[in-house]
């Protein structure tokens, strides 16, 4: 959420920086200002009235000490009449400060000067690409052919269990889903990242907490019953892990990694782009997070895109890194690095990891904030990055690992699973 005491001062460099996104916020920072001098309005009367009353309050037990009971009587009653005032403005003050948050939190956050301007994906950067596209025999076959011709994945029985989006993973295919899960948390444990297992489920204020509320409400599983949501990406129980604490400035960073399953309902999507492992409902994901000093978030998420290039090397797979225009820019985030593989066998590329600053957009709404050297209080800055999502990473290895033997697997794997070859 953003600050408004900074959209207060910085208007129109506000209302510029958003047009990147394709956004025209004039009259919504308007809208944010004005709510704001009604909620400032209010509480200097409210404030006002507490302190007269309070001074009537210290008259009144005077007057009576010296024996002035009619004095005293009459400023009971300007008293009573004043605490009826405090409680009207304190029901108007808390109209204006939910007003004012929900004009905030439609709001999103300001891009990074580097962000380019653009409408969609189309006028995204590519700011970075490595590893040789393989060359395939004519007999190459798309990941879900593979998946059904060595039986490693079922999609059909998750229809019968469930539904379209949630496929079943079977024998081989089971083993290397779990030898990438181990290993992409070995590679963050080994970098310095600390491991969590979190809940798959969260409350409505640690969606709020990290954006996914309202922004993407149409978007997550809602258990309507216990009112919790399943998990789009561990970023959204991580993050808030942390939410509400006033961390001293030593002990930042403060650097996570996690696997979980995600929930998306992924309404809309249809087509051939989404068959096999390209789009799902639930999908599993290995994701780090990191919470930093303002000073260094940038040289953090830095950091990030070298430890996801690393992975990358490792497995061995073509990819290159985007950097997001403003008008494909996550509605949290300041600055995104898309990571994509590519998928020879379909010829296209496949979107595995998205790594993100959101500096204080998330920490505002979490009421995360550090104590620096001098005492004062600032907010943190937060970033994520998936360290990598798997149905995406698996449907690169199945189509550009492809030989007419079988498939192979990646070197840096083969511990994992214990096999060399998908025959």
């Amino acid at each position: 959420m953003l600050q408004v005491h900074e959209i207060r001062a910085h208007k129109d460099a506000y209302i510029n920086a958003l047009k990147k996104r394709g956004l025209d916020a004039s009259a919504d920072i308007e809208a944010v200002l004005s709510a704001d001098e009604t909620r400032r309005a209010t509480q200097a009367k409210l404030d006002e009235t507490l302190a007269q009353s309070n001074i009537f309050s210290k008259e009144i037990g005077k007057l009576f000490q010296s024996g002035e009971q009619q004095k005293a009587n009459l400023l009971k009653e300007k008293t009573t009449q004043l605490k009826e005032t405090s409680k009207q403005l304190q029901e108007e003050l808390n109209t204006a400060v939910e007003t004012l948050d929900n004009l905030l939190f439609a709001l999103p956050n300001i891009p990074h000067e580097s962000v380019p301007a653009g409408t969609d994906e189309n006028d995204n950067e590519t700011v970075f690409s490595e590893g040789d596209i393989p060359t395939l025999n004519t007999e190459a076959l798309p990941h879900w052919e593979l998946a059904k011709k060595y039986d490693l994945i079922d999609f059909e029985l998750g229809v019968k269990v469930t539904g379209a989006g949630f496929p079943v993973y079977k024998g081989k295919g089971a083993r290397l889903q779990r030898a990438l899960i181990s290993y992409f948390l070995d590679k963050n444990t080994e970098a310095g990242y600390t491991e969590y297992q979190v809940p798959h489920l969260v409350n409505e204020t640690s969606a709020r907490g990290t954006g996914q509320l309202p922004d993407k409400e149409g978007q997550m599983y809602h258990v309507t019953g216990d009112d919790l949501y399943l998990i789009p990406t561990a970023e959204v129980p991580v993050t808030n892990l942390f939410r509400g604490d006033l961390l001293p400035h030593t002990e930042l960073p403060i650097t996570c990694t996690g696997y979980t399953p995600c929930f998306r309902r992924e309404a809309g999507s249809y087509g051939a782009h989404v068959r096999g492992l390209n789009r799902l409902h639930q999908f599993d994901k290995v994701e780090i997070v990191r919470i930093e000093h303002p000073d260094n978030s940038y040289n953090a998420l830095d950091g990030m895109v070298e430890h996801v290039k690393s992975i990358l090397r490792d497995l061995k797979l073509p990819y290159r890194i985007l950097r997001l225009c403003g008008g494909d820019l996550g509605f949290t985030a300041a600055l995104t690095y898309d990571f994509e593989v590519f998928s020879t066998a379909q010829d296209r590329w496949l979107e595995i990891s998205s790594v993100s600053n959101f500096e204080t957009f998330q920490a505002n709404r979490l009421k995360l904030r550090f104590k620096d050297a001098d005492g004062k209080n600032n907010l943190v800055h937060t970033l994520n990055g998936s360290a990598l999502a798997l149905p995406r990473v698996l449907a690169g290895i199945l189509e550009n690992y492809q030989t007419p033997d079988g498939i192979k697997i990646p070197e840096v794997l083969v511990p994992y699973c214990g096999f060399e070859m998908i025959s």
